[in-house]
C-alpha cells in the first residue's frame, strides 16, 4: 500500500510540472514577436576636394605630425631641396640614381652639398654604411589629405630601407596624386590589379607612445620628414 501510495503521488507531482512547463512554453512563445529588420542607411559621398584643398589638407595635417612640407614645381624643386640641405650638416644624401628623381640629382649637383652615396647594393653588402648616412630621398607612390600621409610603395630601386634608415627622409610628391582618403586612392590607381609586397603610409617622423604613454618623435626611425610638393 505505501509503495502505491508513493507511486500516485510522484505521477501527480511529474504530471502538474507537465503541465507547468507547458504553460511557460506557451507564454514564451506567444510573447515572442518578430523583430523588425534594420536596414543600413547609404553613407553619404564624400565631398571632393580640389587639388589645392588636397595640398593645403595635407600639408596642414602632416605639419601637426612634426612633418616639414614646402610646396614648390616639378621644375625647380632641386633648387629647393638644395636650400633645405645647405641649412643642415648632412654626411650624405643616399638616393636611386635609376629612379627619375636620382637622374635629376645626378645631373644637377653641386660640390657644397652633402655627397650623393648611390643605393645600389644589396642590404647584405652596404648594410654598415647604410645605417650611418644621415639623409635618404625617394619618391612617393601619392598621399592622403583627409589622413595627412604619404604611400610609398617599395621597389628594387628604392627599397623600403631608403626611408627607415636614414635620420632625415625626404619625399617627394606629386600634387597630382594626392587624394582624398586610401579608398579614393586604392579606386582611382586600381590598387586591386597588382601590389607591391608592402605599402607605406607616412605621417611624419617615427614616434611612440610606448614609454609612459608619452608621444615621443624620432625614436625609432627617421627623427625628420621632410616632404617637397611639386604643386604645377
Amino acid at each position: 500500500i505505501i509503495q502505491e501510495h508513493h507511486g500516485r503521488n510522484y505521477t501527480k507531482r511529474e504530471s502538474a510540472m507537465s503541465e507547468a512547463r507547458a504553460n511557460i512554453l506557451n507564454r514564451l512563445r506567444h510573447s515572442a514577436r518578430p523583430q523588425p529588420t534594420i536596414t543600413e542607411p547609404e553613407a553619404a559621398p564624400a565631398p571632393q576636394l580640389s587639388q589645392a584643398d588636397r595640398v593645403a589638407q595635407l600639408k596642414q595635417r602632416m605639419e601637426a605630425m612634426h612633418a616639414e612640407v614646402i610646396i614648390t614645381n616639378s621644375s625647380d624643386w632641386t633648387t629647393a631641396l638644395k636650400a633645405v640641405l645647405r641649412q643642415r650638416s648632412l654626411n650624405g644624401l643616399l638616393y636611386a640614381p635609376q629612379s627619375p628623381i636620382g637622374v635629376m640629382l645626378s645631373e644637377s649637383w653641386d660640390s657644397d652639398l652633402p655627397p650623393l652615396v648611390a643605393y645600389e647594393q644589396s642590404v647584405e653588402d652596404c648594410k654598415e654604411r647604410l645605417f650611418t648616412i644621415d639623409a635618404g630621398i625617394t619618391s612617393t607612390q601619392g598621399g592622403l589629405a583627409d589622413v595627412g600621409a604619404l604611400i610609398l610603395w617599395p621597389t628594387p630601386d628604392e627599397p623600403r630601407l631608403m626611408s627607415l634608415a636614414p635620420a632625415v627622409h625626404i619625399a617627394v610628391l606629386e600634387a597630382s596624386k594626392i587624394h582624398d582618403s586610401l579608398a579614393a586612392a586604392m579606386r582611382t590607381e586600381r590598387w586591386a590589379e597588382g601590389m607591391p609586397t608592402n605599402a607605406l603610409l607616412i605621417s611624419g617622423p617615427s614616434k611612440t607612445a610606448d614609454i609612459e604613454l608619452v608621444l615621443t618623435f624620432g625614436v625609432h626611425g627617421p627623427k625628420e620628414l621632410i616632404v617637397l610638393i611639386l604643386n604645377d
